[in-house]
């Protein structure tokens, strides 16, 4: 049988993306295969794409895999899993079948749900420089444009899908998503299943119009064809031109935005632990720029955007606070919070976690003092269990030395019958008497205001490890140490970093 046009177009364009992104030849090609018509057809144009490169040498083993997610939705699930595994076998294409058990939670989309929980599934097939292809085509481009237009999105979500676009699922490096079909027809993709005999599934709930897309699909999009029969591709057309657009703003905001941000050299990044947005410098903007700002800075930080109006009311409500106000907006599992003139995001398993962990990072300096227990103040030191006697410790996301000297201010060996331990979240109202770098606490100060002296936000502080020789705080990791407890004139100490 001749190779149609469609066909070749199909191959073509998976050509294209592998010399655009100089893919290597051992970089898969990871198929989302449902079985219905669109991906059969993706699936049967993979198969003749490696046969030609297998027959011109130029590929004899080019690397191609399906992924068939079972959502366990539909009674029917089994047997579509069953179709793909033996679609794959004729094609002479390796597949994998991934289970999901998706919960649907109140205001959640099982729409959502289970478009995440898919990507997610295929994402853990996926290495650096591998590419995801999936079947969406230029009907498809229409729904999601008709389907922003709903929303009241901008030029990115007009932009709809692009044939190749970054995807970066959770905990994942930068891969690319590419669609060779989006310049095909629903109907060309049908007539080239039928023209090859191609065998798909047909999902029942396609035809429930409780989904959004099921309903623009099955009764708004075919009206709109009978009127204006060329609309999926003049609607493509305009979302060519709003990708054009979103570029010239996204060039714009790559300029405006760093000069507004913390950098690692801050000392208030030393204390937060994350990049800031300067609130003086953001509010100096128009207005217009400011939501594009704030869109890119919470992109940077993997929040899912909210609405316009939400994103509007977040801009207003961090403008009218006071210095001092405590806000926490959040979106999905993260927090948005103010802290001295700045905006940071906070994960919510970090802002909900209560410490009580294991001493891993901390475990060396800790076996080291309990070793030296005891030893005379201007002795030699001895290791600890592994042989340290320097090291470092995790202080958020630095590491910090520590090692055992007599200059400089150090917190003195434990002596006889004190024991050595870490504590997490320390009472508020202990009362400490902090020796700093470059000064030192006479008079007690409560804990909870050498916090805000020290300008610690609220979130890190629970994760700032102090050591406690028996029922007395003695220092606090990468910040003081307790006056009463430095060591004196050349007395062997524990030295580490101060604030």
């Amino acid at each position: 049988m001749s190779m149609s046009a469609p066909i070749k177009l199909i191959m073509d364009q998976i050509e294209n993306v592998r010399q655009q992104l100089t893919m290597s030849d051992s970089n898969k090609l990871v198929l989302a295969y449902s079985g219905g018509v669109d991906s059969e057809v993706l699936a049967y144009a993979l198969s003749q794409y490696r046969l030609s490169k297998q027959h011109s040498q130029q590929l004899p083993s080019l690397p191609i895999l399906l992924v068939h997610v079972h959502h366990g939705l539909s009674a029917n699930a089994d047997v579509w899993g069953e179709h793909c595994q033996n679609r794959a076998a004729l094609y002479q294409l390796p597949i994998v079948v991934e289970h999901l058990e998706l919960t649907k939670m109140p205001r959640q989309s099982l729409e959502a749900i289970a478009r995440d929980g898919r990507y997610q599934a295929i994402a853990k097939h996926l290495n650096q420089g591998d590419v995801l292809l999936t079947a969406h085509h230029q009907d498809d481009q229409l729904e999601t444009i008709l389907l922003a237009l709903k929303r009241g999105q901008g030029p990115k979500g007009l932009a709809a899908m692009g044939e190749l676009q970054p995807f970066m699922p959770k905990h994942k490096q930068l891969l690319w998503h590419a669609r060779p079909m989006l310049g095909l027809s629903r109907l060309q993709i049908e007539q080239l299943a039928e023209q090859n005999g191609l065998i798909h599934i047909e999902d029942e709930s396609n035809a429930d119009d409780q989904f959004d897309r099921n309903f623009l699909r099955n009764q708004i999009i075919p009206q709109l064809k009978q009127r204006w029969p060329s609309i999926a591709a003049t609607a493509a057309r305009s979302a060519a031109l709003c990708h054009d657009s979103q570029l010239l703003i996204d060039d714009e905001v790559s300029h405006r935005l760093p000069p507004m941000l913390t950098s690692t050299a801050d000392a208030i990044h030393y204390r937060t632990e994350s990049t800031g947005l300067k609130l003086d410098s953001f509010f100096a903007q128009d207005a217009c720029w400011q939501a594009h700002l704030l869109r890119a800075f919470l992109i940077m930080h993997q929040v899912n955007l909210p609405s316009q109006v939400h994103l509007t009311q977040l801009i207003s409500q961090f403008a009218r606070a006071k210095n001092d106000a405590n806000i926490d907006i959040v979106i999905a599992d993260k927090h948005i919070k103010r802290f001295e003139q700045h905006m940071f995001v906070v994960n919510g398993a970090d802002e909900k976690q209560v410490i009580n962990r294991h001493l891993a990072h901390e475990q060396g300096l800790i076996s080291a003092l309990r070793h030296n227990a005891n030893v005379t103040p201007t002795s030699t030191v001895t290791a600890d269990f592994a042989g340290n006697a320097q090291g470092e410790y995790k202080f958020g996301q630095h590491w910090l030395a520590w090692q055992f000297a007599q200059t400089g201010p150090r917190l003195r060996l434990p002596q006889q019958g004190e024991q050595v331990s870490i504590v997490f979240a320390p009472s508020g109202k202990t009362k400490c008497r902090p020796v700093f770098a470059t000064n030192a606490r006479n008079k007690p100060r409560e804990l909870k205001k050498l916090w805000q002296e020290c300008h610690i936000p609220p979130w890190r502080r629970r994760n700032i490890a102090a050591i406690y020789y028996n029922d007395n705080l003695v220092a606090m990791l990468g910040l003081w140490i307790e006056k009463d407890f430095l060591a004196q004139q050349d007395d062997l100490g524990l030295s580490f970093t101060l604030l």
